[in-house]
């Protein structure tokens, strides 16, 4: 049961791409044109072979039989000239096909396109961008509205004080001095007595007095 519960699934393989109708078309349009192609090769090898056997007719002086294989040759090469027309022409549906395809695939990227545009436009309104913008440029303006009059209403001589000033504060705040620690010893403060008990110097006036 542990490994059928702990046993990792498979990455399953990507489903294979659909194939349309017009890729059928195309595949057997090309089998057409390779069919062609290989009776157009067994035409010509066979014309050369009958080109050959026609001189060598010629010269056993058999000149009837001769005239013969070559008008079957020219009736072959007047085939031949139209497989290759043929062979021409599965070639430019081949490819009237396959460029169809992607204008179809350029069609369904427009289409996507204009649905994700369309709801870009759905988030944010015309009015939401214009009220936007024109934020925008109103705090650009205000902006250089205070840049200008700062700019005017303080002279040379303002703006050389205002550096100065700056730099006094800044010194201030480096030079605070604190106030010296006293060297000198501090003076001895005298002790109160107890109230109810009569003082040292008191009763010593009382003495002498009796």
């Amino acid at each position: 049961m542990g490994n059928v519960f702990g046993r990792k699934g498979r990455p399953s393989s990507p489903s294979p791409s659909r194939v349309t109708d017009q890729d059928r078309a195309v595949l057997q349009l090309k089998q057409q044109r390779d069919k062609l192609r290989q009776y157009q090769k067994r035409i010509t090898v066979q014309l050369e072979k009958e080109r050959s056997l026609a001189k060598q007719l010629l010269k056993d002086g058999k000149k009837e039989r001769a005239l013969l294989l070559l008008k079957k040759k020219r009736y072959q090469d007047q085939l031949l000239d139209k497989t290759e027309n043929q062979i021409a022409n599965l070639e430019r549906m081949v490819q009237d096909i396959e460029f169809t395809q992607i204008e179809m695939k350029v069609l369904e990227g427009l289409k996507t396109g204009n649905e994700c545009l369309k709801k870009m436009h759905e988030v944010m309104s015309i009015e939401e961008v214009e009220r936007i913008l024109e934020e925008t440029q109103e705090g650009i303006e205000y902006q250089k509205q205070i840049d200008e009059l700062l700019a005017g209403s303080l002279s040379q001589e303002d703006e050389e004080a205002v550096l100065q000033e700056l730099e006094a504060i800044t010194q201030g705040e480096e030079d605070v001095e604190l106030p010296e620690v006293p060297t000198e010893p501090l003076p001895e403060v005298p002790q109160l007595e107890p109230e109810g008990k009569p003082s040292k110097s008191h009763a010593e006036r009382e003495m002498l007095a009796a």
